[in-house]
């Protein structure tokens, strides 16, 4: 199975947020083994480095990437996509943005935590532990 990650469950590995740390990793873990193909949008990659250096530093930031870059493929996000995302209903463009790289490179789905941000996406939608279920089967 070919999944986007959305940003949220990166993070909950990358800073081991609880209660949501387990069930993020078994899922990373899946990619890392093969039983799944992970992907990430480039704009992930910025998110993710902002985000991380609030809680770590710039160095913990760039470390937090460069694992990112070695355990995911990554979605080029050009002008076309970014076009695709503004005229997308929904008020989240960054979740829109997601939905559209997913569909450019035809992913089988996107695992978040916020599954009600991604309603009405014509792809498949799992949280993790979803997403972890729908392996056992």
């Amino acid at each position: 199975m070919k999944i986007l990650f959305d940003t949220n469950v990166l993070l909950d590995v990358l800073l081991a947020r609880e209660p949501w740390y387990q069930n993020a990793l078994t899922l990373w873990q899946a990619n890392d083994t093969g039983l799944i193909h992970g992907h990430i949008s480039a704009t992930t990659v910025t998110d993710i480095f902002y985000i991380s250096r609030r809680y770590t530093n710039a160095k913990g930031a760039l470390e937090a990437v460069i694992t990112c870059l070695d355990a995911f493929s990554i979605i080029a996000i050009g002008q076309d996509e970014l076009k695709q995302a503004t005229e997308m209903a929904g008020s989240d463009f960054e979740d829109n943005l997601q939905i559209v790289a997913a569909k450019s490179v035809h992913l089988d789905a996107i695992v978040t935590r916020n599954v009600a941000d991604f309603q009405n996406t014509q792809i498949t939608i799992f949280t993790p532990e979803q997403a972890l279920n729908s392996l056992k089967n």
